[in-house]
């Protein structure tokens, strides 16, 4: 079961492959990570990756695509995996198709957690974090027992800089940019489905299990 979760920042794609990749027994994979263990492991690909990451420039299509088809080759993805975080644009996403056609594989759902903006701009804004130990709390669905205290530690929470409105509005802005264009190639394709963002994240989950079966 090869998929990819689309949706914007704070959408709860993760979350949500996170459940997925439980369920079924397969390795969920952000480009992230792959950065990460490759980095850490010292590998070629990994050594490339970090020369254009120490100069502050963008990996490039042809190397994250590389990094990908290597990990999603790996011996615990035999069985599939869910992407997350990739591909974020058409180039990538033909990059992607034309390494799994010739190894005689294909992606069998792209997932679209629909959110609107405005459900999303009031999730972010209202996240606070504990900068001492790192917990968090969301002022509406998860609120601290005192209003701006940490329950934890005590510590001061503060909003971080990605979660204010005005940082949200933009991340969401690049997304649509990106990543409209994506959800167009997938519907051509016909292997994407939308599932309903705004519910909680346990119908969303089996709204997801019902698609996938």
């Amino acid at each position: 079961m090869k998929i990819i979760m689309l949706g914007a920042p704070g959408a709860g794609k993760g979350t949500q492959a996170d459940m997925i990749a439980k369920k079924y027994n397969v390795p969920h994979i952000s480009t992230g990570d792959i950065f990460r263990a490759n980095i850490k492991n010292g590998t070629e690909l990994g050594r490339k990756a970090k020369d254009y990451m120490d100069k502050g420039l963008l990996v490039p299509d042809s190397l994250v695509v590389d990094l990908v088809i290597d990990r999603i080759h790996e011996d615990d993805a035999k069985d599939g995996y869910v992407l997350d975080g990739f591909p974020r644009t058409i180039p990538q996403a033909e990059a992607l198709d034309k390494a799994l056609t010739e190894a005689g594989e294909s992606i069998d759902y792209a997932i679209n957690v629909d959110v609107p903006d405005e459900n999303i701009v009031r999730r972010m804004s209202g996240r606070r974090a504990c900068l001492k130990c790192g917990a968090t709390y969301h002022i509406v669905y998860n609120a601290p027992k005192t209003e701006g205290v940490c329950d934890s530690c005590g510590s001061e929470l503060v909003q971080r800089e990605d979660d204010k409105p005005e940082t949200v509005l933009n991340r969401l802005s690049v997304y649509h940019k990106e990543t409209q264009p994506l959800i167009d190639y997938y519907t051509e394709k016909g292997n994407i489905k939308d599932v309903d963002g705004t519910k909680d994240l346990n119908d969303v989950f089996a709204d997801i299990v019902a698609i996938l079966g």
